[in-house]
């Protein structure tokens, strides 16, 4: 192992979705850095998270399309099957365009050095990265996050796969449990349930997704068990023992117990921050092992910054993006650019999608806010229905007295896409007055926001506190 000490200006430690960005932007302001990656460059996005779960969300639906081609009067001789081996293959050339493109051009970056290895600092301006001694007056870390395994009793005596051995399969399994009704579990049982196997997701509370209001989570549901997605809620006490034919998924105090050929884990995920040496660079963490950082991503430690999943202010990639560029205004532009400004938007990518943003009516309601709110179902939208998909709805809430708008929710065809019109106009505080005025393209599932904005309901006010 050699002392040597190579010198660099920055240190960014894991290629993960704000990485690759900053390295371009430090480098381009005349800096050397140091890019160290431990395994593949991208990180959990490009490898084992949105580029391929997306890929197989599409291999997906188009099954599920041809499955109901008569519907739209187009025959289809003899029952279209899945060929799993060919889906895994074209994921895999997706991803791996995708990575060696990105691998192609940071290396190529003049100023830019991807070395690979384990990174583990030693203080808070040296890190070693296998054999090699490595410092810098600047360190961002962008490690990212992978699967919790869970406190799941039995875990450790079965076989189990996390999202990322998901994406690797090969075979179709027989009955496909899911641990966990949320966003990541949900895509994978409609996926592989339109690939044809059977489906169960156990979740150990009362609906899923309680992020989301309740007649959403059921609209959900609903779309799921349509497809033939079987659910057992209020699953407390789970756990797994082996079985001749996979795994046995006991829950309801013992009294049910589901047999598995495959088991999917999907309870959550940490921050890959256990093995970095944090604590020789003074750096704290949270009780969940998040990087603490302040609104500009700036950890306790000077010098040093936390980026994407591993500080536990986003767990997305757009977050994480945004993480860069929060720092890079910060540092370069003089911009004093803050977690603070951001409105959350996410998506969840079953078929139909749902696109979130800003705060849910129980959120606000929570809050203390009186709000308003205005729905309509997807069977009330011509594009919809146009496209026999009238499955969903289209909600909006907004702030009785201000009118100010709080949050949206949109289920259904294109629901990812069309809830940015929402996001634009919260970034550019409309009110929902405002919003009315915005004349849509014809036939569009966005073109009912406006109308939607304009069909409030009555103020409900939040519920009164105790004491």
């Amino acid at each position: 192992m050699s002392d040597a000490r190579e010198r660099f200006d920055a240190i960014i430690i894991g290629v993960g979705q704000a990485a690759s960005a900053l390295a371009n932007r430090l480098a381009g302001a005349g800096m050397t850095v140091a890019v160290i990656e431990r395994r593949a460059v991208g990180g959990t996005c490009v490898n084992v998270g949105c580029t391929p779960t997306k890929s197989m969300v599409a291999s997906a639906s188009v099954a599920r399309l041809a499955a109901r081609a008569a519907e739209y009067g187009v025959a289809i001789p003899g029952t279209p099957t899945v060929d799993m081996a060919a889906v895994h293959e074209r994921t895999s050339a997706i991803v791996a365009k995708s990575r060696t493109g990105l691998e192609r051009w940071l290396g190529g970056l003049p100023g830019v050095t991807l070395i690979r290895g384990h990174a583990r600092f030693e203080s808070a301006r040296t890190v070693r990265a296998d054999d090699r001694l490595i410092e810098a007056d600047k360190v961002f870390i962008n490690v990212g996050g992978r699967a919790s395994a869970a406190n799941i009793e039995g875990l450790d005596e079965v076989p189990w796969l996390s999202s990322s051995d998901m994406v690797a399969l090969r075979e179709l399994p027989r009955h496909l449990v899911v641990i966990g009704g949320s966003y990541i579990g949900l895509e994978f049982a409609q996926m592989f349930r339109r690939f044809g196997a059977q489906v169960t997701v156990v979740e150990r509370g009362a609906r899923l997704m309680p992020r989301e209001d309740a007649e959403v989570s059921d609209e959900i549901r609903a779309i799921l068990e349509a497809e033939g997605v079987v659910f057992k809620l209020d699953a407390e006490c789970i756990r797994v023992r082996p079985h001749p034919e996979g795994v046995a998924v006991i829950t309801h105090g013992g009294k049910e117990e589901t047999i598995g050929s495959h088991v999917l884990v999907a309870a959550g995920r940490v921050p890959n921050t256990d093995d970095l040496g944090l604590d020789k660079a003074g750096v704290r963490t949270g009780p969940h092992g998040h990087i603490e950082v302040d609104e500009r991503l700036a950890t306790n430690v000077p010098g040093i910054w936390a980026l994407g999943d591993c500080n536990g202010r986003g767990a997305f990639t757009h977050t994480a993006y945004n993480d860069y560029e929060i720092v890079a205004a910060n540092l370069l532009d003089g911009e004093p650019r803050s977690v603070n400004d951001r409105i959350p938007v996410y998506g969840l990518y079953i078929d139909p999608p749902l696109g979130r943003v800003g705060m849910t009516e129980e959120q606000a309601l929570a809050q203390g806010r009186t709000v308003r709110v205005g729905k309509r179902p997807m069977t009330r939208v011509g594009r919809a229905v146009e496209k026999g998909e009238r499955q969903g709805s289209m909600r909006i809430v907004a702030d009785a007295r201000t009118d100010e708008i709080l949050g949206a929710a949109i289920l259904g065809p294109g629901g990812d896409e069309a809830v940015h019109m929402v996001l634009a106009a919260m970034a550019a505080k409309m009110t929902a007055r405002q919003l009315t005025h915005v004349v849509a393209i014809h036939p569009t599932v966005s073109e009912l926001i406006p109308t939607i904005a304009g069909e409030l309901g009555d103020a409900v006010a939040p519920p009164a506190r105790a004491g």
